[in-house]
């Protein structure tokens, strides 16, 4: 069985992560040549190229392969790093490239993930977050570069687990003034192509479906414009750029105040979310798997009984 030195790995995880080679040598705390002979040495011992020298460089199919052994690596890592704190012979802190990567939805981590986490991280886990669209942190997780993500995908990738969260439920909103201007009587098949809706980013199609599903079209075109943050697009839609699909738990204190009103009341999108993870013997994945369903179930449980309880009204 093939071995691999851990320096070499880490500096292969670093050029990646960081996008390029300057960067991850400022990581490492090497140089830029000793950054190229490590990965030089690795491409030997593998026999093939592991990254394409684009901007940002991306790795190849075999980069993908050591690059997951490298984030499993940190795992084994950090797990004992738990497992030295719960016996108290260790108390420095983890070093920078033992982080623990994890790909999570930005409306997740704008209402229920980071509380979810929170314990976790005053333990003392070197956490990273990556955030992406529901629909794509799946991506992160089948190239290898997290070892687990939320996403809205239901199947498992091979050597994974699954574990479903919950549904967050998102709404149609738009500021009094604007509703007013553009729209008074609410969304409708007639007007929804002159109103522009506030998305994510280009690969967010949140707005589209919801659109679709709430006026009964087939198709549907969207004007939009992109705020990369669920707080961004709040501000976004209070300051009157458009609309903007989003989550009831991160605007409902706004409806109640009356600086958002919903464009179409009664009609809520349920998106399921799920967690997705390797399926090793894992103390860290394990505690991560724990916080987040739980976190996920107490919060989006609490975001159906306000949903109904709204309903009903």
């Amino acid at each position: 069985m093939r071995s691999f030195e851990p320096d070499a790995l880490e500096c292969l995880a670093a050029i990646v992560e960081e996008g390029g080679f300057e960067r991850a040598a400022v990581r490492l705390s090497i140089t830029q040549s000793a950054v190229s002979q490590r990965l030089r040495s690795l491409e030997a011992q593998i026999g093939t190229v592991l990254l394409v020298r684009s901007r940002p460089v991306k790795p190849t199919a075999a980069g993908r392969l050591l690059l997951k052994h490298a984030m499993q690596m940190r795992l084994l890592r950090a797990d004992l790093d738990f497992d030295l704190q719960e016996l108290a012979l260790q108390s420095t802190a983890p070093r920078e490239e033992e982080r623990v990567s994890i790909a999570i939805n930005a409306d997740s981590i704008a209402t229920w993930a980071l509380g979810a986490l929170d314990g976790l991280l005053q333990d003392g886990l070197p956490l990273e977050i990556i955030t992406d669209d529901q629909d794509f942190t799946h991506d992160w997780l089948r190239e290898g570069q997290v070892l687990g993500c939320v996403t809205t995908n239901d199947r498992a990738l091979r050597g994974c687990k699954v574990a479903p969260l919950g549904s967050m439920h998102y709404v149609a909103v738009a500021s009094p003034q604007y509703a007013q201007a553009h729209c008074p009587q609410g969304l409708s098949p007639q007007n929804f192509r002159s109103i522009p809706f506030i998305a994510f980013n280009r690969k967010d199609d949140l707005q589209t479906e919801f659109v679709a599903r709430a006026l009964k079209l087939r198709r549907v075109s969207l004007r939009q414009r992109f705020v990369p943050s669920g707080h961004g697009q709040m501000h976004a839609v209070r300051s009157g750029w458009g609309a903007s699909v989003l989550p009831r738990q991160l605007v409902q204190p706004w409806l109640d105040s009356g600086d958002m009103v919903e464009l179409l009341p009664g009609f809520t999108l349920a998106v399921q979310l799920y967690w997705h993870c390797w399926n090793l013997n894992s103390d860290v994945i394990d505690r991560l798997t724990r916080a987040l369903t739980q976190g996920a179930q107490t919060a989006l449980a609490q975001d159906m009984q306000e949903k109904n309880s709204h309903n009903t009204e």
